[in-house]
């Protein structure tokens, strides 16, 4: 405010000396014109020459200037130093963020609104092929398999995509895109050929150990049973241990089943017919009831008609491992309920028991294979631990998925959702031709 109060006091210094002289010499409005203009060319010199100064960026020396001036260059100086101190620093921290995302070993993409590279850092060009030239170029251009243009059209960004390299086909790669900022996307992609190298191996040797134990596991059933048909029943403890050994080789040969089951359903194509669900389930109740031939626990309400498109020994095994664990996780004398319907996104088929119900702890792991909860139960409870495997990929290999409700003491309440374009129909009582997916 002082400078400002300086410039004041000039101004009327010179107009106080203007009205003295103009009082003896009668040229006040002479000398006052004069003022004025003298005021305004100042005033036009500064300005021509602080647009010059700005105009050169304005970091130099500032011009030497006297009054208002004089605090209106150097106040324009400092912020410019200022601005220019932190796009230093900013720049310097650009350089190391793109420093250490060079040092990566995943692919990083920074993937601009209508899907052009920004930037990529070397990790990046390496399994994409790409060139530092690339940029501006759109993703789909340069990487055009099918699945990874499906994903990133479908602005679905929850999950992720895995598609082969195409520098290298043997490399496989996991892509996954994370949405941030006004329209911009981070493209990241991590070789995952060694896990899959290792699921294979460990598929094979599930495979392998599982056609090898099946001929031992037969020939140790069929000496059993004969030796079994040769027992007088006078030892009590020789038929004791024949009920146990075909006990633990039912159970052995029924965990063989499942895993070969699960290999099956990992490695073949899939088969499609119309299945028709109601008499599916239809069957499937009817022969769970007659295995509880002492009280029917089983009530089927099917309140849609609708068939779907998939293959129906793997759809009545889902099926007939949830309904059986349900009857064999919850009281003898209580109800199951199954209930065929559709909504407005899919058809769905829910079981509902009033069991021991399952901790949330638990519930995302319960169809990790051989997974077992650990509570406590009044009476064993048998089972391979494989059931649930099967049921998550049965409904993978449908399009369909697994939701899971439950509360200890309160029981459960298993559901598979089938996508609505799954539906079909019977054709003149003639089923549409089956195919292979």
């Amino acid at each position: 405010m002082g400078i400002w109060a300086k410039e004041i006091k000039t101004i009327f210094l010179f107009l106080f000396t203007i009205v003295i002289v103009g009082s003896f010499t009668e040229l006040f409005w002479p000398l006052m014109f004069l003022l004025l203009v003298a005021i305004i060319a100042r005033q036009v010199v500064q300005i021509s020459r602080f647009e010059a100064w700005i105009n050169r960026g304005g970091s130099k020396k500032y011009p030497i200037s006297t009054g208002i001036w004089e605090d209106l260059y150097y106040h324009v100086y400092r912020i410019k130093k200022n601005e220019k101190r932190r796009k230093k620093k900013l720049s310097l921290m650009i350089d190391q963020f793109r420093q250490s995302t060079e040092a990566l070993p995943d692919a990083a993409v920074v993937l601009g609104i209508n899907n052009e590279i920004d930037w990529s850092n070397k990790a990046a060009r390496k399994v994409f092929g790409l060139q530092v030239s690339d940029k501006g170029q759109r993703i789909p251009n340069l990487i055009r398999h099918p699945g990874f243009i499906r994903y990133l059209k479908s602005n679905d960004y929850q999950t992720s995509v895995t598609i082969p390299s195409p520098v290298d086909h043997s490399i496989i790669l996991e892509v996954r895109i994370v949405p941030y900022g006004a329209g911009l996307r981070l493209l990241l992609a991590q070789d995952i050929t060694h896990l899959k190298k290792m699921e294979r191996t460990r598929k094979d040797f599930v495979a392998n150990v599982s056609h090898e134990l099946r001929t031992p596991l037969t020939v140790l059933k069929g000496y059993l049973e004969t030796l079994q048909d040769l027992d007088d029943g006078q030892s009590l403890l020789l038929t004791n241990s024949f009920l146990q050994m075909q006990g633990q080789t039912e159970r052995m040969q029924h965990l063989v089943d499942d895993l070969l089951l699960l290999t099956r359903l990992e490695t073949q194509k899939k088969k499609v017919d119309c299945v028709d669900i109601p008499a599916l389930l239809s069957q499937i109740c009817k022969e769970g009831d007659d295995i509880e031939s002492d009280t029917r626990r089983i009530e089927l309400t099917l309140e849609c008609s609708a068939h779907i498109m998939g293959e129906e020994q793997e759809l009545r095994s889902a099926f007939t491992n949830l309904l059986g664990n349900a009857l064999k996780y919850s009281p003898e004398n209580s109800l199951v309920k199954l209930h065929w319907y559709q909504d407005a996104n899919s058809v769905v088929l829910a079981i509902t028991d009033k069991g021991e119900g399952i901790t949330k702890a638990d519930i995302p792991r319960i169809t990790e294979r051989f997974y077992r909860s650990e509570v406590k139960r009044a009476k064993k409870v048998n089972g391979t631990g494989l059931g649930l495997a099967i049921v998550k990929h049965v409904l993978m290999r449908h399009d369909a998925y697994l939701k899971i409700k439950s509360e200890l003491g309160q029981g459960s309440c298993f559901s598979c959702h089938f996508p609505i374009n799954r539906i079909c129909e019977e054709t003149n009582g003639v089923l549409p031709k089956a195919g292979v997916q």
